[in-house]
């Protein structure tokens, strides 16, 4: 029976669905450290994961039984993904699924700020009562600049926009402009232009350190700032300094360089305390509904691939999309990205008597990917012979 490792509160959806699938799953409430991680490892074979869990290369040295690896989150940073696929284990992830939640979230932050919501939140739980209009806007008619112009940033302009903000937006990539938004040559121009400046950038390593002192000091007086995406991205004791300077107004924040493993660990922040500051738990993409599609989504990925040897979105390796083919045997051979390979895995066949009903083959970098279907079942010789090829990476045999 293949063993299911889900780990960081998974929603139960999750543990359902492989369950369904034949899967013994184990789960555990919070991350592990890598020590731990890798003595929880042992025999098994699919690993389930949020953001706080590191997957180093380490680990997976030490984790000859994993096959896949599902992210129940949008970001794979915390995956030595090149280690992975170097060692064959498959990494999937929900890039769709908590788009909407994260949108939403920004939404509320940026209209509790621009109206103080904050402030006037705490003085009256000081039992003050200051009634007054000073420093309070309405979103509609200001410009909201949205840094990274991906899945979460569209959908945002988009809403923005229906509730009657301006929109400019600023990314590397070339990205095709929605509705009425204005694309921004660079990101000074953005932080000169924008009333609210919002980040939505991936975890891909160049973008540490995106965002500091400089870029606070280009914002617009009185500006509001969030970071939902990743928490290297942001200086945040510069961050502080423009906020008790007065040059930025406020602030939504929920991510961190160093975030808590588990529920009622410590937090520490040196944003905390200020009046005018939105400080959330890694939650923008943590609602319900969300959660539960994630659940849904990542798992009948690892599922699938377990079962069919099928790719589609897998974040590391070659995508084939697979179907089941019953009555079909089916070799799944992952291998580095050599000439020759496909030769030489159908000599082998050939070798071997075995008849090819049907072949795929798909690279990505340094790794190849064939997937061939025999009417018959294949002999261990072949399973022997193919494994002990020096470009090898991992094979299987799916019946």
């Amino acid at each position: 029976m293949l063993k299911a490792l889900l780990l960081e509160n998974l929603h139960p959806q999750a543990r359902s669905i492989l369950e369904s699938a034949g899967f013994d799953v184990t789960t555990r409430s919070g991350a592990l450290d890598e020590a731990e991680l890798v003595e929880a490892l042992d025999g098994v074979h699919l690993l389930g994961i949020r953001s706080k869990t590191q997957v180093t290369a380490e680990v997976l040295a030490q984790a000859p039984s994993l096959v896949t690896i599902g992210a129940y989150c949008i970001g794979t940073n915390q995956i030595d993904l090149a280690e992975a696929a170097a060692r064959g284990v498959a990494v999937f992830n929900a890039p769709f699924s908590n788009t909407r939640s994260v949108v939403e979230i920004a939404i509320a932050d940026i209209i509790s700020l621009t109206r103080r919501q904050t402030e006037l939140d705490r003085a009256m739980h000081d039992g003050i009562w200051n009634k007054s209009a000073t420093g309070a806007h309405e979103i509609r008619g200001r410009t909201l600049g949205i840094i990274g112009y991906g899945n979460i940033g569209t959908q945002l302009s988009v809403l923005a926009e229906n509730l009657g903000m301006s929109v400019v937006f600023y990314d590397t990539a070339e990205k095709l402009a929605l509705g009425n938004a204005r694309r921004m040559d660079t990101l000074d121009e953005l932080l000169e232009t924008a009333d609210i400046v919002t980040l939505h950038v991936d975890g891909r390593s160049g973008n540490a350190g995106l965002f500091g002192a400089k870029q606070f000091a280009r914002m617009r007086p009185g500006s509001v700032f969030l970071n939902l995406s990743r928490g290297f991205v942001v200086d945040y004791a510069s961050l502080r300094d423009a906020i008790v300077a007065g040059h930025v107004a406020g602030a939504a924040v929920d991510v961190f360089p160093v975030e808590p493993k588990r529920n009622g660990d410590p937090f520490e922040s040196e944003l905390r305390g200020l009046p005018n500051v939105i400080l959330t738990p890694h939650t923008g993409g943590s609602t319900e509904e969300a959660q539960e599609a994630i659940g849904q989504f990542v798992s009948h990925k690892v599922r699938d691939y377990l079962a069919s040897g099928s790719t589609t979105l897998s974040v590391n390796l070659p995508n084939l999309a697979l179907d089941p083919q019953p009555g079909v045997h089916r070799l799944a051979y992952l291998h580095r990205n050599v000439p020759g390979v496909l030769a030489a895995v159908n000599a082998t066949l050939a070798e071997h008597g075995v008849n090819i009903e049907g072949q795929l083959l798909a690279t990505r970098g340094d790794i190849g990917y064939v997937v061939t279907d025999a009417g018959a079942p294949v002999d261990s010789a072949v399973i022997d012979a193919l494994s002990a090829r020096p470009e090898s990476v991992r094979l299987r045999l799916l019946s």
